[in-house]
């Protein structure tokens, strides 16, 4: 039926494993539900928690600290395979992963590793990552939310906006980029603090009305003379737009990997209908046209999804990867808009009805360009990295 990828990209037995697993607890415990979260615009804990006791969170995360301690890839097959499903629930894995997890992994005390990561690794809380500013969304070192020394602890006044899963029930809190002055060449000196939900000062607002991505949390967060503790820094002062750069380098690749999961998802149900409904006396697939359409589908996937993987490959052995992770999710993302766009045309007016799940891939899908970098932005490091 060529609903499974083709094996170009040789997984061992364990990312075999994980892809079965993985796509087993999507088909029958998020598809038989997505839709109904979605059209409510709900945030479901009981599902997250439920992707927590399989495993989903804290996948590359050391088993000392409640994590799986596999590689990237299989965290990333992981990702396309929820987001095969329901965009919603892989945002939720994604950024609870690459932007809630991951920092305080790599950058994060010993001490704020052993508070923080366990509870976040099974799914039971969850971490924002606050980069975003209604005037500072591709310029991320303009950020006009500022933190003032006071004694020994830091006062944090300013906003973010768009920071997924940062308004929750289960929200732990949020780490935050600030600007604490200025660096030895007067460039702003960025660094980042753990702000947990419920310190006075910090609100976290959730966002409606949402195109896409409507069951996932999305939020507006507000500092008013916010206090925190100078333990609250994460790694040192000064350091926070170099862990912001390692973050997005890293979550670039989740991204990718839900535009991978989106088209995936969008042309197997093409592929089905097609095969299904007839017109002129034969099926759709029997109608040159439309069969051509399906191969430039597959087509595309299967070569995003082969860089993609060596780009996790790249990530895995420790070589340089930040050119590719944004060449794949420049790619991933716009694999994503093309392949659910030829499947809303293959369904035709049935495309355009939320019965039916092209309908929800073709909106989620949109975000994929914006996201972790605007296709423009990757556009810019592409070229930078070869010497443009």
């Amino acid at each position: 039926m060529g609903d499974g990828p083709i094996m170009l990209n040789q997984l061992n037995q364990k990312h075999e494993m994980i892809r079965s697993t993985v796509r087993e607890f999507a088909e029958t415990e998020i598809k038989p539900i997505a839709g109904a979260l979605e059209n409510e615009a709900v945030f479901s804990v009981e599902l997250t928690h439920a992707m927590g006791d399989i495993g989903l969170f804290g996948m590359v995360v050391p088993e000392a600290y409640g994590g799986q301690g596999l590689d990237y890839l299989a965290y990333i097959i992981a990702v396309e395979e929820i987001a095969r499903i329901d965009g919603s629930q892989a945002a939720t894995v994604a950024a609870g992963n690459s932007l809630g997890i991951n920092p305080l992994l790599y950058f994060g005390t010993e001490k704020q590793k052993q508070k923080y990561l366990p509870d976040l690794c099974k799914g039971k809380t969850l971490m924002g990552f606050g980069l975003t500013e209604p005037d500072a969304g591709s310029d991320a070192g303009a950020s006009r939310t500022r933190a003032k020394k006071d004694g020994d602890d830091w006062i944090i006044n300013g906003s973010k906006m768009f920071i997924t899963n940062s308004a929750t029930p289960i929200s732990k809190g949020t780490i935050v980029q600030t600007n604490t002055g200025a660096s030895a060449n007067g460039k702003p000196e960025h660094t980042c603090f753990v702000v947990e939900n419920g310190t006075p000062g910090f609100s976290a607002v959730s966002m409606k009305n949402k195109m896409m991505w409507r069951a996932s949390n999305t939020a507006e967060l507000y500092f008013e003379d916010c206090r925190v503790p100078g333990d609250a820094i994460l790694g040192n002062v000064g350091d926070g737009f170099k862990q912001m750069l390692h973050t997005l380098d890293g979550g670039r690749l989740s991204i990718a990997a839900m535009g991978l999961g989106c088209a995936q998802g969008a042309y197997e149900a093409a592929l089905h209908y097609a095969q299904n409904r007839k017109q002129f006396g034969k099926p759709l697939t029997k109608h040159q046209v439309v069969a051509f359409k399906l191969a430039d589908m597959h087509t595309q996937i299967e070569m995003a999804r082969t860089f993609l993987y060596q780009t996790c490959r790249l990530r895995d052995s420790n070589q340089p990867f930040a050119k590719e992770a944004a060449m794949s999710k420049l790619y991933c993302s716009e694999v994503a808009k093309s392949v659910t766009d030829e499947a809303v045309q293959i369904h035709g007016g049935y495309g355009l009805c939320k019965e039916y799940a092209v309908e929800r891939f073709y909106r989620d899908q949109r975000l994929l360009q914006i996201g972790e970098g605007t296709s423009e932005m990757l556009k810019l490091v592409i070229s930078r990295a070869i010497g443009c």
